[in-house]
């Protein structure tokens, strides 16, 4: 799906991203989120990095969610720039992995673009997935970013049509190679799927109403784009919709 959510413009000023750091600083202070309370049975969890971040990107939540007491699996990636249906395919393999190690599904959380790659494959294996929430994810439309940010994409599907490995192209968009997973943006999720859509009014990266899942409840934070991963309110409710998945396996194995 391509409906243009506001387009470039509709973004807030960029200057809000310096907020990262107050973001993580009121996270070190919050201590009733260090150590969170130790949730047995917790469910195994994959975690999904952003546009042009890797795996470390996602280090403070991976270890709240580890002293939680979720087995926590990370995507891999170095760096997120790879043509989104070669990366869901790799994510599934993962999943598959995961979930047959751990015994039961798995909770998706995906950060930016990793959020629209961790919906995909919620739609294609919902068998394997307990849960989803996305950070500052734009499913509605995937090029509803600041004008910095469509200047990467333009420049990295370049790359990418010049035949440069990992990185995607711009049959990427509109070709047959991710049409799947673009339709999967949009497709409903299955009911047992406990999914949450967090986006905050002030993200100077991607244009909040790009980030409203029709599917899945919406909940908004004042964050800054990057500091979602490390925002106090956005723990908070992973720290609720982890609950709540955890309960209704729970209630469907009885």
């Amino acid at each position: 799906m391509h409906a243009q959510a506001g387009g470039a413009g509709a973004v807030a000023p960029i200057w809000g991203e310096l907020r990262y750091s107050g973001e993580f600083v009121r996270l070190l202070a919050a201590g009733a989120l260090h150590p969170p309370r130790r949730r047995h049975g917790a469910p195994p969890v994959l975690l999904v990095p952003g546009f042009m971040a890797g795996d470390a990107s996602l280090t403070m939540m991976r270890h709240w969610l580890r002293r939680r007491g979720h087995h926590v699996s990370s995507s891999g990636m170095l760096v997120n720039v790879d043509c989104a249906e070669r990366i869901v395919e790799r994510l599934g393999s993962q999943l598959e992995q995961l979930a047959a190690r751990r015994g039961r599904p798995v909770f998706l959380i995906g950060q930016s673009r990793g959020g629209a790659l961790a919906r995909a494959l919620a739609v294609r294996r919902p068998e394997l997935v307990c849960g989803l929430v996305t950070l500052g994810s734009p499913v509605r439309d995937s090029l509803a970013v600041s004008a910095p940010v469509l200047r990467t994409v333009h420049w990295l599907a370049r790359l990418g049509d010049l035949g440069l490995p990992g990185l995607f192209s711009s049959t990427c968009r509109d070709g047959e190679c991710c049409e799947s997973f673009n339709e999967q943006l949009s497709a409903p999720l299955a009911p047992g799927i406990e999914a949450l859509a967090i986006y905050s009014r002030s993200d100077a990266i991607v244009d909040w109403r790009a980030c409203l899942d029709a599917h899945a409840e919406q909940a908004e934070v004042d964050s800054s784009h990057c500091g979602m991963s490390v925002h106090p309110a956005v723990y908070r409710l992973l720290d609720r919709v982890l609950d709540a998945a955890q309960l209704s396996a729970c209630e469907a194995a009885a």
